[in-house]
């Protein structure tokens, strides 16, 4: 009620009317100006404000008051109370706001309390001053606090009591709400192996966990038979595998025993620097640790050369998907990257096809600056984690040879070279803004580039050791002439093809070189990005440089066939350091076959979103599945076009004296093609041998296969004496049409050496009874490391070459004219080659 006036109105039945507009006194002595929370309630469950004059029907919580406030008449409102369950409705004339009491019609109200409050009770409050009320809420009393309910006074029930007009109180069960099942679920507390499901469910549903598991799996089945036998069987031949199984073997063992002698390998002894004689794979080196002996190798081989399609589809998938592209044109892209039929034909060369790092750094590094073919630049998606990962991945990439490594190194530099040249210009002259690029991401580049250049560097000063060593293992404009593809190479696919294999073989015959000038990246890949230079999500001067980009790397790739190259591949081979180390250009192919991809990705991308928007306009959005599923062709037709017909020849199994005889050694025969096969088998027990296969055959090497020719005589044997060699193992069931399939069973006693059978080999033991101490190698005057300088006198002039009389079909046999005079003894490219670059 307001003091100071007196209001009087017909009370509703059961409501108590206020006497007088003076204030009262209490039977204290005090006012009524401060209104006392009302004593607890009794039996009877009511309570009766002093002072005031009428019955209270109502309870009012003890403590419970509203703020004494103005009053008004106002037009009559209906006003609602509840009491428990029951409902009152009282008319009074005065509309009463929150924090305001006003009494009309005989009826009080407290403002702040709330009426029907669950356990509490309502009584009419007597009228004050205004200053007596704000010197009563000044002080904190209980009728200040509105929010205190019944349930801080002892003796109510907490919610189920209701007052009666007869003052009893009665327990009653509060009424359910109808709405409360369409409320949202409660969150759930989890538990923390709840926890640990979700986070694991999410992980394996998401894009990047299922893109690494497919690529997996497309790549078991896409290189089958590879893991079905995979202690036995090497893909494509024994030669080449064999060497690089070695390779991986040598430098987990090395690294575990002796990392300083890393590049001093166990092979073609004594020579020095040996393990730079071919791409060593060294980025495969925690593999190499992992097992002892040739079954051990080759199973890691098997499982190498399996992921190593799988990194790259992934590496493809990902660069595509961080330029812009959607999932279908970045899975094109992955697949037409991988299965590239050209590829087929060096499925031997492991190396070559190890080549997964590349777009997958690129597609690091294009993250962490937070660049996009599709969107450009975007400051706020910099990440420098990205780019230290992607220089991590680009060194370790490096790190498996330069073969593939060296244009990757290249491409890099230029790069960053063209990127910083590009954003100087732009913030000079064409951004009025300053578009920031940050210190954390300079610092990123700085430490991740010395990083890679360091690598690069460690990685190349063994390669130029060997090339002060052997200079004439440099290649030459005629070896390159020797490999250079012609134009009809990009259409002309390999024999391992199994869609055009078949169809191409009179192509394929007219090539010199066949297994390094099939360069078909596939008719499919062709015709998605051509459509892609007219219909694609990449903007049109982006699709101009990918297009410039295809036909700057097909032209490099012909080597001197693309006008004899004086404007493109003789510049890089004459003035870009370890570039004459390359010498088949046809692997170049590899660049233009990710150019080609990204034209397709924009193109399937753009084919994608405009089946979705043609989806989404159909009422209902049938065919809208059916166009959905058309999407999935062009990545049915890549990846049928990647199919293969590779063989899987059985690994030749190692002779006992391998595991038995220890080194210096040599093994007879020896040849470019047998020696890979004696690498492999030295990785029981890593003994020094003198065979060894690589891109080229050292002048030593060659000179021990001439004087052994007539093994066991005496100038051999003293020449393998003068070298160290303590262990000459002669292989029988590799001596049909050789030299030593007359000699093999003479006598030896006179030349004091040793003759003893061993399973099916023949060993000659030089110092019988005695230990020879092997010499170190040492370079002499001559640049030729480890030569001998006392050999002894009336060797023969007239020795066999040594070539191998068993090669292996395939050769060229319309090789053509003007070719180079001085090229080694065994035909670079061919079974072996695949170690050189």
């Amino acid at each position: 009620m307001t003091t100071g006036q007196s209001e009087t109105g017909d009370a509703t039945a059961g409501d108590t009317k206020a006497a007088g507009d003076a204030p009262r006194a209490t039977p204290g002595g005090a006012t009524d100006a401060a209104v006392r929370p009302a004593p607890s309630a009794g039996p009877a469950g009511k309570t009766v404000a002093p002072g005031a004059t009428g019955t209270a029907e109502k309870t009012v919580a003890p403590g419970a008051t509203g703020t004494i406030g103005k009053s008004s008449t106002a037009e009559k409102a209906s006003t609602t109370e509840k009491i428990g369950t029951t409902e009152k409705t009282s008319t009074a004339e005065k509309t009463n706001t929150a924090g305001e009491t006003g009494t009309g019609d005989g009826a009080s109200a407290a403002g702040g309390a709330d009426e029907g409050s669950a356990g509490g009770t309502d009584s009419d409050k007597a009228g004050s001053p205004r200053d007596e009320t704000a010197t009563a809420l000044e002080k904190d009393t209980a009728a200040g606090k509105a929010d205190t309910t019944a349930t801080d006074t002892a003796g109510t029930a907490a919610g189920d009591a209701a007052t009666k007009t007869d003052g009893t109180t009665v327990e009653t069960t509060p009424k359910p709400d109808p709405w409360a099942a369409f409320a949202p679920a409660p969150e759930p507390v989890l538990t923390r192996p709840r926890r640990v499901a979700r986070a694991v469910g999410r992980f394996l549903i998401h894009e990047w966990t299922l893109a690494a598991l497919g690529s997996l799996a497309l790549a078991v089945l896409m290189t089958w038979p590879t893991l079905r036998y995979p202690l036995y069987t090497l893909p494509q031949d024994v030669w080449d595998p064999s060497l690089q199984a070695w390779q991986m073997a040598w430098s987990g063992h090395v690294l575990l025993n002796n990392p300083a002698q890393l590049w001093q390998s166990n092979t073609f002894y004594p020579e020095v620097w040996s393990f730079a004689f071919s791409d060593t794979l060294l980025g495969y080196a925690p593999a190499g640790m992992l097992g002892t002996g040739p079954e051990a190798a080759i199973l890691r081989y098997n499982i190498m050369f399996v992921l190593a399609h799988a990194l790259a589809t992934f590496g493809a998938y990902a660069l595509a998907r961080q330029l812009g592209s959607g999932r279908m044109g970045a899975a094109v892209a992955g697949v037409s990257y991988a299965y590239a039929p050209w590829l087929l034909a060096q499925a031997g060369h492991l190396h070559v096809l190890s080549n997964g790092g590349i777009p997958l750094a690129l597609a690091m590094l294009a993250r962490g600056h937070g660049w996009s073919l599709r969107h450009g630049y975007r400051p706020e998606r910099r990440h420098d984690g990205w780019v230290y990962a992607g220089w991590l991945v680009a060194a370790w990439q490096l790190s498996l040879g330069f073969g593939i490594g060296l244009p990757f190194a290249y491409f890099l530099g230029a790069t960053v070279v063209v990127a910083v040249v590009t954003w100087y210009v732009r913030r000079t002259w064409f951004w009025t803004v300053r578009r920031p690029f940050g210190r954390r991401l300079v610092v990123a580049d700085l430490v991740g580039g010395l990083l890679f250049a360091g690598v690069g560097l460690l990685m190349a000063i063994p390669y130029f050791k060997v090339t002060e060593l052997h200079p004439y293992a440099e290649r030459t404009v005629g070896d390159i002439a020797l490999f250079s593809p012609p134009a009809s190479g990009f259409v002309t696919a390999p024999a391992e093809s199994r869609v055009w294999g078949g169809l191409h073989e009179g192509a394929r015959a007219a090539l010199p070189w066949h297994p390094e000038m099939t360069l078909l990246p596939g008719f499919v890949l062709y015709a998605l990005a051509a459509g892609g230079l007219f219909f694609s999500v990449w903007k049109l001067r982006h699709r101009l440089l990918l297009l410039a980009g295809v036909l700057g790397t097909m032209a490099l790739a012909m080597g001197t066939r693309f006008f004899g190259g004086t404007w493109t591949y003789i510049p890089l081979f004459e003035h870009l350091p370890g570039w004459n180390g390359l010498r088949t250009p046809g692997r170049l192919m590899l660049w233009a076959t990710l150019l080609l991809g990204l034209l397709a990705a924009g193109a399937v991308t753009a084919l994608t979103d405009r089946v979705r928007e043609l989806a989404a306009q159909r009422i209902p959005s049938w065919p809208g599945p059916w166009l959905r599923l058309a999407t999935l062709l062009p990545l049915l037709l890549v990846t049928a076009e990647g199919l293969n017909v590779t063989p899987h020849p059985v690994a030749p199994p190692q002779p006992a004296a391998m595991r038995l005889v220890d080194g210096p050694m040599l093994v007879l025969p020896s040849n470019q093609s047998l020696d890979q096969h004696v690498m492999l088998w030295s990785t029981t027990h890593f003994q020094d041998v003198v065979n060894g296969g690589s891109g080229f055959t050292p002048r030593q090497l060659d000179q021990v296969r001439r004087l052994t020719q007539t093994f066991p005589d005496q100038t051999s044997v003293d020449y393998l004496r003068v070298l160290g060699v303590r262990n000459v193992v002669l292989l029988r069931d590799q001596l049909a049409g050789t030299p030593w399939e007359m000699t093999v069973d003479q006598p030896v006693d006179s030349l004091g050496i040793t003759r003893e059978e061993m399973g099916d080999a023949v060993v000659y033991r030089l110092w019988p009874g005695e230990q020879s101490p092997a010499p170190q190698p040492q370079p002499t005057p001559s640049g030729q490391p480890g030569l001998p300088t006392n050999l002894p006198s009336g060797l023969p002039t007239n020795l066999p070459s040594g070539l191998p009389t068993n090669l292996p079909s395939g050769f060229p046999t319309n090789l053509p004219s003007g070719l180079p005079t001085g090229l080694p003894t065994q035909a670079t490219g061919g079974p072996g080659s695949a170690g050189g670059r």
